[in-house]
């Protein structure tokens, strides 16, 4: 492997780290529920996506198997699917429980869909 290629795979997993350190500093720093939720899913995801590219960069250079590299691509098409969809659900599941931010809220489509019901 090049030295290029491996500056490129490090560049992608010194990003995806970054993603994800800056995750873990949103889960701490945010001030209510829904703030979280957004810096538990979309972030994290992000730092998925650099891990995955980075490492399919390498099994590509490397002559991996092919299986490895759908493997990788397969982890990171599902993360891509199930976090934005498992963090609605537990946005809604919080909003139903009562959990509601310091502030008003300029659009509050959940408030409307407990109207339906």
């Amino acid at each position: 492997m090049s030295l290029g290629i491996r500056i490129i795979i490090d560049l992608f997993l010194v990003l995806g780290c970054f993603f994800a350190f800056a995750g873990v500093v949103g889960m701490l720093r945010m001030p209510d529920v829904f703030c979280r939720m957004q810096a538990s899913t979309i972030i994290p995801t992000m730092g998925v996506i650099c891990v995955c590219v980075a490492g399919v960069i390498g099994a590509v250079c490397t002559g991996m198997a092919v299986s490895t590299i759908v493997k990788l691509v397969i982890l990171g098409v599902f993360v891509v699917l199930t976090n934005p969809i498992s963090g609605h659900a537990l946005c809604k599941a919080a909003y139903k429980a009562g959990n509601r931010p310091e502030k008003p809220m300029i659009c509050d489509d959940y408030g409307e869909d407990e109207k339906d019901e």
